[in-house]
């Protein structure tokens, strides 16, 4: 019911007026190019990571802006693509998992775009509203598939290949799909719009995910690649004391660094694919561009570079996405607005998934609708606002638990400034607190520490006001278990976490119930003073 509410106020707003103008009043709207990847990690290109060849993605960051501190607020495909076109929070949205969730009632923000007088193309994996590839509003071109999608065509029992959803009409998939999309991307920017109109062209890739296939030119790339796991892959002492038991138990899982995918094999290996798979991404980017040069667009033409969401690959034991690490919510931005922009800036705004819908009809001239939850980061590009200017708001992150990868828990998080606090639902488990300015890594927990005391309550406070819906309601979804979900663990790999060593205790002590007193400025003074605070035996002067 919320959201319908929510989207029926931003549908009256939108189809009885005229498209209103945003801060960006320039008299030619520009076109826009949005290329998203899928769980491509923050440092997964050339001019971040040495070994990673991407010369065509490097030249668009030195070319453009680059956002260092880019987020997603919900580091999993299909909620991440639902903020990124609604411009909605997943608690708003509703679209919690993978698992066919449906986008009944949801408004796309290409839709307004449209009625502003652009043409819209959507090529490749959408990956919303129950594994159905139809085409939906707010596209004039539509080249998609169910689902994952596939890397290569696959022979289905009756002899034909799986399909792809061009304009309503299935078609058979042909060949490598990153190679595929692009070709459609291109003929419809070359031959099938109309070139009176600006343009959106909304390029969503399967790859890199996994199983990360390469195309065969690109087999061999990195055959001879030793890459580098992330150094919090090691057991340290501050992993011992510090991390919660479901991070320790997951290294042994489908998404932990010693079982992952139920295989034997080493990431270091898989990383070759991984990347491998990149290489004809970089490749469709330096084509992009090169049809825009070709038809004397590229000046009139911002390109946005992005991904879904981030990726671990060893990162604290971990492997996938999902929970609230930076390798899972940080993601590679890259802004390119020749005329615009400052030639190869690094933007360290934290600027999330959610703030793309409104930069989007900024750039094209377009006010922001009622029910946008983000702000347009157009004024970053543009170099109108630095970061304090634009006034970088809270980053809260979400995940809610699947039954289908049942390994991390539901994940609140909220990030303010430099620290970031991370709690979760429904699991008996140790929450966490850092402090990024000197501990980006996320390596030592600093819940337990008292120069955090008040920071840390402050958090718990905001995230909890944060993640409440617009009726004020806090409630965790979920969608219909259907099977077991992935349980497996080697069965020679670790065992079981065993509980924090500081909840380990004798009986009876006087403390046993401080756990259930609020963490509240005097109890701080009494745990100072090396005194119990016991709040129903205290006097007026320890209020």
């Amino acid at each position: 019911m919320t959201r319908l509410l929510i989207v029926a106020l931003g549908l009256v707003v939108t189809l009885n007026s005229e498209p209103a103008l945003g801060e960006n009043n320039d008299a030619t709207a520009k076109n826009i190019v949005f290329v998203i990847l899928d769980d491509l990690r923050f440092d997964g290109l050339g001019f971040l990571t040495p070994e990673v060849q991407t010369p065509n993605i490097d030249q668009l960051a030195a070319e453009g802006v680059y956002f260092s501190n880019a987020v997603v607020t919900t580091s999993l495909c299909s909620p991440s693509r639902a903020t990124i076109l609604t411009g909605l929070t997943t608690q708003n949205h509703r679209i919690v998992d993978n698992n066919d969730t449906t986008e009944e009632g949801l408004v796309f923000f290409p839709r307004y775009l449209q009625e502003a007088g652009y043409e819209t193309g959507f090529f490749g994996k959408w990956h919303m509203g129950r594994a159905n590839d139809s085409p939906r509003e707010g596209f004039d071109r539509w080249v998609s598939f169910a689902g994952q999608g596939h890397y290569y065509p696959v022979t289905r029992s009756d002899g034909s290949n799986n399909l792809i959803n061009v304009d309503g009409v299935h078609v058979e998939q042909q060949g490598y799909i990153t190679d595929e999309l692009t070709e459609y991307a291109i003929d419809w920017l070359e031959n099938r719009r109309d070139p009176n109109k600006p343009f959106f062209l909304y390029l969503s890739h399967k790859a890199v995910h996994s199983d990360a296939v390469p195309a065969p030119r690109h087999r061999d790339q990195y055959r001879d690649t030793k890459f580098e796991l992330p150094e919090t892959v090691a057991i340290t002492d501050d992993y011992i004391t510090g991390k919660p038991m479901w991070v320790k138990n997951q290294r042994n899982s489908w998404h932990g660094i010693d079982f992952f995918y139920a295989s034997d094999r080493k990431m270091t290996d898989y990383l070759r694919d991984y990347y491998g798979a990149l290489s004809s991404v970089d490749e469709s980017i330096g084509r992009l561009r090169a049809s825009l040069e070709a038809a004397r667009l590229d000046d009139d033409t911002v390109i946005v570079f992005y991904s879904d969401n981030g990726f671990l690959v060893g990162d604290h034991g971990l492997i996938d996405k999902r929970n609230a690490y930076e390798a899972s919510v940080k993601v590679p931005m890259i802004v390119y607005a020749p005329g615009t922009a400052e030639v190869g800036k690094e933007n360290t705004t934290r600027v999330r998934n959610l703030d793309l819908a409104p930069t989007f009809l900024d750039i094209a001239g377009v006010a922001k609708p009622a029910q946008f939850e983000g702000k347009s980061a157009w004024p970053l590009v543009t170099g109108e606002k630095n970061r304090e200017a634009w006034g970088e708001p809270d980053f809260l992150y979400q995940y809610y638990w699947e039954w289908s990868f049942p390994m991390t828990p539901t994940s609140l998080a909220i990030t303010r400034g430099d620290v970031k606090y991370i709690q979760y639902h429904g699991v008996w488990d140790l929450e966490e607190l850092y402090d990024l300015g000197i501990d980006p890594e996320e390596t030592v927990n600093r819940i337990n520490d008292p120069a955090y005391y008040f920071i840390r309550q402050e958090l718990r406070e905001a995230l909890y006001a944060g993640a409440a819906n617009p009726n004020g309601e806090n409630a965790i979804p979920y969608t219909p278990r259907l099977a077991e979900g992935m349980n497996l663990r080697d069965r020679n790999g670790p065992s079981a976490a065993a509980f924090p060593h500081s909840w380990l205790v004798q009986p009876n002590r006087p403390d046993k119930l401080m756990g259930l007193i609020p963490d509240v400025p005097a109890k701080k003074k009494a745990l100072d003073e090396g005194r119990l605070y016991m709040p129903w035996l205290q006097g007026p002067e320890d209020e």
